[in-house]
């Protein structure tokens, strides 16, 4: 057995053991159990966690599916008093012991400890365990040496591990140097000085909390503003007395006390409390912040500097990340999308910073009589988010909702919180449904008719079924040449699907196999639907071939697909074409799988590589995916035409694909062509396929197929070299351009909000391109 503990930390009097357990049988997990020094037993919860790394390290590659040997466990404790965690195994039990104490020396050196360098040579220790070495002979003797240096590279790369996100954060705060200068230039350096209304509904809030946030406020480098503070707590049965901090507060510091407007009332709801609140608002913008949790020093500086350059800003958010119970560390941030509909009505992935325009706070009451609505109480803000998005979609407004790609607020994380744990507010979960279903009804998007809206991935998402229908003809375009049990494989799949009104036409691109043509005969009578097959006899090229397709196809939707592509889910068409057919969406992507159950497409990021690449490539489906995107419905530039639906008419206003682009970036090229048409192109997960793609593929090994792809290339740049140096609006700066899993940007390779840097030979021949 091997064992690692890579986190301890106390949070809210309990202690969080975060690490991984390697039983001497790989198909086993450990077990745990913890007691007290009288060796009570101690209830515990405990999840299992994927961790592919220690399983890459340690086993075979037929082992690397049974990869949760991580663990996160989390029991509470006294002080002063000692616990024993014991992790069992078959052959073997290992005792730790864990108090306050003992978790206060691991985190002197926690630093030390997730440090990049440190852990990097943690992992080469790892990769030189005798096993391990082992393992290599046997794969150097059993399949030579190119397979043995092809698996030592991507062994290797595992030592460019992320950043761990508390020492990235601390790397790329702002400095207290730019602090002061902004609080001295902002006057000379803006000319709309806007006043900020801060609106915080308190309730028997901790004082120490309530000190650590109303210091973050003291301490803006924008002081224009104003704090209206709600109090509903019951001072003749709570134990905390938020009153006396703002009395003391007075003594401490009159003139900061004097920006604070303190309202106390009687407790009603979170909804009608921030209402209350809402009244006594006098700023040009109200920024709304939970009571518990803490603003970083420049969040007003950046919301002044996004109206400054976007003076029409209704409503802007900002990325965040989660604070422990002590102030001391920074975890899980949320580096979001800039506005993305679809996302929104997958999760709210807004949450905070949020900061609305007292114009739009008037129009909503005037709309609403009110600007929460008590109804949707657990999922007020979500609620609020949808009619404001609503709101503005309506009026065309829709470039007013900005995003800053920045953490300006650090989310409160402690047991009976949110942040720690959605489900402990399940009324939540409900009244979440219930404000999607709302902002269906009233949405001015034009929607199919809901039948149910699900819970998605887990607790706080949601999955929107919608009511079955027949949207009219669907022709699936495919090309094909040789391969046809990849062909019968796809077709076979088709038979099983629920959307029926579809037809199928293959592109004939010399084949040269007899029994490619002998399989093309009374192709009409095996599957149970059309199949017509229409010949293309020059040489490849992706998008001439898609084009002449096009011809051939009756339907008002087209979907392209590749020849080795097999439907997993059977509803997948119509999950694709509940999307497509809204008059704001141009296409529609899927989630497509290698054959092992890792993804080879959840949609596509523009400036991965330097020019797209497609999102979490290579990782497990059930693994879990950055924020749950791979898993998520949601807006994106891209997606691949291996599986790619769009209607008819936006290819005649576009003129299909660009045929220059005969192999590579065609469809990323269609798709943004799309986007400048002003629809959105969706990603829908729900709608699944299998790609027999080989992960291998794709290598140029010749002469003439290098040329061509950096021709394609230096193409592709030229015509979107914008778009690439902007950087894609649905990934964030902050995320790396290196790989594929939305991981950090390494501080060491990449600045950030930087695009990625290709080879000189592409800049080169984009000079010779007209």
């Amino acid at each position: 057995m091997r064992y690692y503990i890579d986190y301890l930390r106390i949070v809210d009097n309990n202690i969080k053991v975060i690490g991984w357990v390697l039983p001497k049988d790989p198909s086993s997990i450990a077990d745990f159990l913890v007691t007290d020094i009288n060796n009570n037993n101690i209830d515990y919860k405990l999840a299992r966690v994927e961790r592919l790394d220690i399983a890459q390290i340690y086993l075979k590659d037929k082992n690397l599916i049974k990869s949760n040997y991580g663990f996160e466990l989390s029991f509470p404790i006294k002080d002063n008093e000692s616990y024993n965690l014991y992790i069992k195994t078959k052959e073997k039990v290992t005792k730790e012991v864990l108090s306050k104490e003992i978790v206060n020396q691991f985190n002197e050196v926690g630093d030390r400890r997730q440090n990049l360098s440190f852990r990097r040579k943690q992992y080469i220790i790892n990769l030189l365990q005798i096993d391990s070495i082992k393992r290599g002979f046997i794969i150097l003797k059993k399949h030579g040496l190119k397979a043995y240096i092809r698996k030592l590279i991507l062994k290797l790369k595992g030592i460019n591990s992320t950043y761990d996100y508390n020492e990235w954060y601390k790397k790329t705060k702002i400095t207290d140097k730019e602090l002061e200068r902004q609080k001295k230039e902002y006057k000379t350096e803006f000319k709309i000085l806007p006043k900020f209304s801060i609106v915080i509904p308190i309730f028997n809030t901790n004082r120490e909390l309530l000190d650590r946030l109303f210091n973050s406020i003291e301490k803006q480098s924008y002081d224009n503003f104003k704090v209206v503070v709600c109090d509903a707590t019951d001072y003749n049965k709570d134990n905390n007395n938020p009153k006396d901090y703002f009395r003391i507060l007075e003594n401490k510091n009159k003139d900061f006390a004097n920006k604070i407007k303190y309202i106390q009332i009687e407790n009603k709801s979170i909804s009608e409390n921030t209402n209350e609140a809402i009244k006594s608002v006098t700023g040009d913008f109200v920024v709304l912040s939970d009571h518990d949790d803490e603003l970083t020093h420049d969040c007003l500086y950046e919301l002044l500097k996004e109206i400054n350059n976007h003076p029409d800003a209704n409503f802007i958010y900002s990325d965040e990340d989660k604070i422990d119970i002590k102030s001391s560390s920074y975890f899980e941030p949320h580096f979001k999308s800039d506005f993305n509909i679809d996302m929104l009505t997958s999760v709210n992935y807004i949450c905070h910073i949020a900061c609305i325009r007292k114009d739009i706070v008037d129009q909503l009451i005037n709309k609403y009589g009110s600007f929460e609505r008590k109804e949707y109480n657990g999922a007020q803000d979500y609620d609020l988010f949808l009619r404001i998005a609503n709101m503005l979609i309506e009026q065309n407004k829709v470039d007013t909702i900005r995003h800053i790609p920045k953490v300006l607020y650090h989310w409160r994380s402690y047991e009976g919180s949110t942040s720690y744990k959605t489900s402990q507010k399940d009324y939540a979960l409900v009244s979440g449904k219930n404000c999607l279903f709302d902002y269906y009804q009233h949405s001015k998007l034009v929607y199919p008719k809901v039948k149910t809206i699900e819970k998605g991935i887990k607790d706080g998402f949601y999955r929107t079924v919608f009511e079955e229908k027949d949207y009219g003809l669907l022709s699936i375009l495919v090309p094909n040449k040789d391969h046809t049990k990849d062909l019968d494989k796809l077709l076979q799949s088709l038979k099983k699907s629920t959307y029926k009104n579809f037809e199928v036409v293959i592109v004939e691109n010399n084949s040269t196999e007899k029994e490619t043509f002998d399989f093309y005969n009374n192709i009409n009578d095996r599957y149970g639907f059309k199949v017509k097959v229409v010949y293309y006899n020059d040489k490849f090229n992706y998008s001439k071939i898609n084009n002449y397709g096009l011809k051939y196809c009756d339907g008002e939707y087209i979907l392209f697909m590749n020849n080795d592509i097999e439907m997993i889910n059977d509803s997948s068409l119509k999950e694709m074409l509940d999307y497509v057919v809204r008059d704001d969406v141009g296409a529609v992507g899927a989630k497509l799988l290698y054959d092992d159950k890792t993804i080879q497409h959840a949609g596509v990021i523009i400036g991965i590589g330097g020019i797209a690449s497609h999102a979490f490539k290579n990782v497990f489906d059930l693994q879990a995916s950055y924020m749950n995107r791979a898993q998520i419905v949601q807006d994106l530039n891209a997606v691949t035409a291996a599986v790619l639906l769009t209607k008819k008419s936006i290819l005649d206003k576009i003129n299909g694909f660009d045929e220059d682009f005969s192999v590579a970036f065609n469809d990323i090229d269609l798709c943004l062509r799309i986007r400048k048409l002003n629809k959105l192109v969706v990603y829908n997960p729900y709608a699944t396929f299998y790609h027999y793609e080989s992960k291998t593929r794709g290598y140029e090994d010749t002469r003439e197929k290098v040329d061509r792809f950096n021709t394609e290339v230096a193409r592709f740049v030229k015509r979107w070299h914008q778009e690439i140096d902007k950087g894609d609006e649905y990934y964030n700066k902050n995320l790396t351009l290196m790989k594929e899993d939305f991981s950090l940007r390494d501080l060491d390779q990449e600045e950030i909000g930087k695009a990625f840097t290709l080879d000189k030979e592409i800049y080169r021949i984009m000079e010779t391109l007209e």
